[in-house]
C-alpha cells in the first residue's frame, strides 16, 4: 500500500508529464520574462531623444546604448546555458532578472554615456542573456506534443508588450523625466526574479559529484567540463552547423522591415500616420502568426522543419514584394503585404527554437540554444547596416528589401541540405556519446526529462 500511491502518482504525472500541469505555469513565466526582455528592448527608443538632448551627444553615440544591450544579450546566452548545465536554471534566471533590473536602476544615476554603456548595455544585457535561453529551454523541456504552441504563446508577449510599453514609457518620461522612468523600469524588470523562482529545482546525484571533485586539479578535466557545459562539440557536427548557418542567413534579413519599413512607406509618399499604421498592422499579425503557427505545428500533420522552411520562404517573398507599393503607389497593397509578412515572420519564430531538440537531442538543447544565439547575433547586427548601405547607394529601399528577402530564401535552401530533410518523418534524435554519459548529471534538461525519481511527481520521458 505504501509503494502503490507514489507509483500511481508518478504514472499520472508521466501521462500528463511534459504537456500540461506546471508546464503551463512556466509558459506564463516565459510570457512575462520575454516581455521584460525583448519588449523592453524594443521600446527603449523612447529614451533616445531624451539622451541626445541631455548628454548633447550625436545620434550615433546614443545608438550604441541599445546596440550594446542587444549584443550583450546574445553574447552572454552561451554563458547562461553553461551555468544552467553546471548549476541550476532556477538560480541562473533569478540572477539574470536581478542584473537586468540592477542595470536599469544604476542607469538612472548615469552622468555620462560610458555609464549608460556599462549599465543599460553590459549589466542589463548580461542579465537578459542569463534569462532568455534558460527560460526557453525550460519551457521546451516541459512539453513534447504541444511544444511549439507553448513557445508561440510565450513569445506572443513580445508583440503585445511592444504595443503597451511605448505609450507607457512615454508617459513615465513625461511624468518623472528619464531618470525616474529608468528607475521604475528597473523595478519592473525585477519581476523576472519571481518568474525564475517558478522553475522547479532539479535533483542532483551525489555520486558523480564525488568523482568530479577528485579530478578538479586536472587542467584537461576542467577544460573538458567547460566544453561539456557549453556543448562545444556541437560545433563539429554537420547537422547542427548546417541548421545554425541557415538560421544565421535568415537572421540577416529578418529584422530589416522592423527598422526600414516605416522609412520606406514615407519615401513611397504616404503620411506619417499611414506609415506608422503599416508597422502596427504587421505587429498585430505577428502576434497572430506565433499562436496559429504553434497550434497548427503541434497537430503533427507536417514536420516542423518543413513548416519552418515554408514560413521562412513566404516571409522572404513578402519582404521582396514590399517595394511593389512604391511602384504601384497603392497603400492597400502595402498594408496587405505587410500583414502577410507580419504573420509569416511571427509564425517562423517559435519553430526556429522548436526544431533545435530534433537536431541535437533534448539533453543538449540548453547549450545548443545558447550557441545558436551567439552565432546568429552577428548576422542580426549586420543586416540593418547592410540594408542602410544599399539604400544610400541606390537612393531607395528596393534593393534593401530584395536582398533582405533573398537571405531568408537562402536560409531555406541551406536547411534543405540537412540529413533526412526530404523524409516525411523525423529521424531519431541523436543521443549523447557514451563517453559523456557519465557526466549526464551535469545537464539539467537530461536529468529532468529522462529520469523519473519515484519520490517526485514531475518526471517524464522525451521522445
Amino acid at each position: 500500500m505504501t509503494n502503490h500511491k507514489p507509483k500511481a502518482e508518478s504514472r499520472s504525472d508521466e501521462a500528463e508529464g511534459l504537456d500540461g500541469g506546471w508546464g503551463w505555469v512556466l509558459v506564463g513565466a516565459l510570457f512575462v520574462s520575454t516581455s521584460l526582455v525583448f519588449g523592453l528592448m524594443r521600446s527603449l527608443g523612447i529614451f533616445f531623444v531624451e539622451f541626445v538632448q541631455y548628454f548633447e551627444e550625436s545620434a550615433q553615440a546614443i545608438s550604441w546604448i541599445s546596440s550594446t544591450g542587444l549584443a550583450a544579450q546574445q553574447f552572454f546566452s552561451p554563458l547562461g546555458a553553461a551555468l544552467c548545465n553546471a548549476y541550476d536554471a532556477r538560480v541562473v534566471v533569478m540572477t539574470g532578472g536581478f542584473l537586468a533590473g540592477l542595470g536599469l536602476i544604476l542607469a538612472s544615476q548615469a552622468t555620462c554615456l560610458v555609464h549608460l554603456y556599462l549599465t543599460m548595455g553590459v549589466i542589463s544585457g548580461l542579465g537578459w542573456g542569463l534569462v532568455f535561453t534558460p527560460m526557453v529551454a525550460t519551457v521546451m523541456a516541459n512539453f513534447t506534443r504541444r511544444r511549439t504552441l507553448a513557445l508561440g504563446l510565450g513569445f506572443s508577449s513580445i508583440g503585445l508588450s511592444s504595443f503597451a510599453f511605448n505609450p507607457l514609457f512615454q508617459f513615465l518620461v513625461e511624468t518623472y523625466a528619464w531618470r525616474g522612468a529608468l528607475l521604475i523600469l528597473g523595478g519592473l524588470s525585477l519581476n523576472i526574479v519571481p518568474c525564475g523562482a517558478l522553475i522547479r529545482p532539479r535533483r542532483r546525484s551525489k555520486a558523480p559529484e564525488k568523482v568530479n571533485s577528485g579530478s578538479r586539479s586536472s587542467c584537461a578535466m576542467v577544460l573538458r567540463r567547460v566544453s561539456s557545459y557549453l556543448e562545444l562539440p556541437l560545433l563539429f557536427e554537420r547537422p547542427y552547423l548546417t541548421y545554425t548557418l541557415a538560421v544565421t542567413l535568415l537572421n540577416v534579413g529578418y529584422f530589416v522591415p522592423y527598422f526600414h519599413l516605416v522609412a520606406h512607406s514615407r519615401q513611397a509618399g504616404f503620411s506619417e500616420y499611414q506609415a506608422a499604421f503599416v508597422m502596427s498592422a504587421a505587429g498585430a499579425t505577428d502576434i497572430l502568426g506565433r499562436v496559429v503557427s504553434g497550434w497548427f505545428s503541434d497537430l503533427g500533420h507536417f514536420r516542423l522543419l518543413h513548416l519552418l522552411s515554408l514560413w521562412t520562404t513566404l516571409a522572404g517573398v513578402f519582404i521582396m514584394l514590399l517595394p511593389v507599393s512604391s511602384l504601384s503607389g497603392s497603400y492597400v497593397v502595402l498594408v496587405m503585404i505587410s500583414l502577410l509578412y507580419g504573420f509569416c515572420s511571427g509564425a517562423l519564430t517559435s519553430l526556429v527554437f522548436a526544431v533545435v531538440p530534433m537536431i541535437v537531442g533534448v539533453e543538449r538543447m540548453m547549450g545548443a540554444l545558447g550557441l545558436l544565439q551567439l552565432i546568429e547575433s552577428g548576422a542580426g547586427l549586420l543586416g540593418t547596416p547592410l540594408s542602410g548601405l544599399l539604400r544610400d547607394v541606390t537612393g531607395n529601399y528596393i534593393a534593401s528589401f530584395m536582398v533582405a528577402g533573398g537571405f531568408l530564401v537562402l536560409g531555406t535552401l541551406t536547411m534543405a541540405t540537412l540529413p533526412h530533410y526530404f523524409s516525411c518523418t523525423d529521424p531519431p534524435a541523436p543521443q549523447r556519446h557514451s563517453h559523456e554519459d557519465k557526466n549526464k548529471s551535469l545537464h539539467p534538461e537530461l536529468e529532468q526529462i529522462n529520469s523519473s525519481p519515484p519520490d517526485t511527481g514531475h518526471g517524464g520521458r522525451a521522445q
